[in-house]
């Protein structure tokens, strides 16, 4: 079922890789020892499966070889049999056409849109739903910006998220279909007549580069405000201007940042961001079908342009682009997303493999 030539290219990818790491030269290059240290860790899932694969046939060619002797050996042929075909449907699996993305980490923004206080409760709720599912598998959140509205919903907020190493499959392989509209149905707090409301709330993906150095930015196409950051209820407000927004003049793109305690850590950290940014637009410029995908994502804050619904009254969540649905709404808002999420990378590889 596999391609013999591309397991060979991991194979000798794999004893390339695995030479570069026992070199001490590597070491003195913490950019470099990083990069072939995390390609390392993507290919192992690969040679695990690989290798088990390999002692399965080799078990099964034995228990042939015995039952053509003694039948008492025919019993342990299909199981065997069974075992080798499912080893290789999941090497298959693993070798199909991958986003080269999947092992990043990301930068996520959730934005309020129609539907006012009601719509920035929602976008509340996406970031905790997003945040818990990241503490399930152990990852790191940084919340970068939060503009709150008056009922301590977001505005909009600007989140970090990072795996804790290098494994194949990163945050950006499973948040990566969360860019859209998302709609929610439900009876507003401010509702005083229990009455169903539909609002909406976007959110925004862009894999983070590694270094910053990897997307070259000019500093006289910046324009970098400092000023005071914010606190909820008069608490945590810096009395120093330490906040930071920076604003790429040629795009057009602004990022801010409040979260770390001086003006320098919230500069190199909102740069971290406009560098995740750029780099998504510039392969969305290079790339039409990368375009295409990633500018769907959010057209407008609408709920016509909807990629999923929420309905509290029903307890369902809904997603439109590969029609799945499952009445477990308060277990996926706590970060219960896995059952949707593995649906929607099944989806993602069956389309890639046909397009091969």
């Amino acid at each position: 079922m596999t391609q013999p030539s591309a397991i060979d290219d991991i194979l000798a990818e794999y004893a390339g890789l695995e030479t570069q790491l026992a070199d001490p030269s590597l070491h003195n290059d913490a950019g470099a020892a990083r990069r072939v240290g995390k390609r390392f860790a993507e290919l192992a899932p690969v040679m695990a499966t690989y290798r088990k694969l390999e002692t399965a046939r080799g078990d099964l060619s034995a228990a042939q070889e015995l039952a053509a002797d003694d039948s008492a050996f025919a019993a342990e042929v299909p199981d065997l049999e069974r075992q080798v075909e499912e080893l290789e449907q999941a090497l298959a699996d693993l070798l199909a056409p991958r986003d080269p993305h999947d092992g990043d980490d990301v930068v996520l923004e959730v934005k309020s849109g129609e539907g006012g206080e009601e719509s920035a409760l929602f976008a509340a709720d996406l970031a905790r739903m997003y945040v818990r599912y990241a503490e399930r598998h152990g990852w790191k959140v940084e919340i970068l910006d939060a503009t709150l509205s008056d009922l301590g919903g977001y505005k909009e907020a600007t989140l970090s998220i990072k795996s804790r190493d290098a494994a194949r499959d990163g945050v950006w392989s499973r948040f990566k279909f969360e860019g859209g509209v998302h709609r929610v149905q439900r009876v507003p707090v401010t509702e005083s007549q229990g009455r169903i409301h539909t609002s909406a709330a976007g959110v925004l993906i862009y894999p983070e580069p590694d270094e910053v150095e990897e997307v070259q930015i000019d500093e006289s196409d910046l324009r970098i405000d400092v000023y005071r950051s914010s606190g909820k209820g008069g608490q945590g407000v810096n009395t120093t201007d330490s906040a930071v927004r920076i604003t790429h003049l040629p795009s057009g793109i602004v990022v801010t940042c409040q979260n770390e305690r001086s003006q320098l850590q919230n500069k190199a950290r909102a740069m971290q961001v406009l560098a995740a940014r750029l780099q998504a637009l510039a392969e969305e410029q290079a790339d039409q079908e990368a375009a295409a995908g990633r500018a769907n994502q959010i057209r407008t804050v609408d709920r016509s342009e909807r990629i999923r619904t929420y309905n509290f009254p029903e307890n369902r969540i809904t997603d439109h682009r590969i029609g799945f649905k499952a009445h477990n709404l308060d277990a996926v808002l706590d970060g219960e997303l896995d059952a949707l999420l593995d649906a929607l990378g099944k989806a993602d590889r069956e389309a890639r493999m046909a397009a091969e």
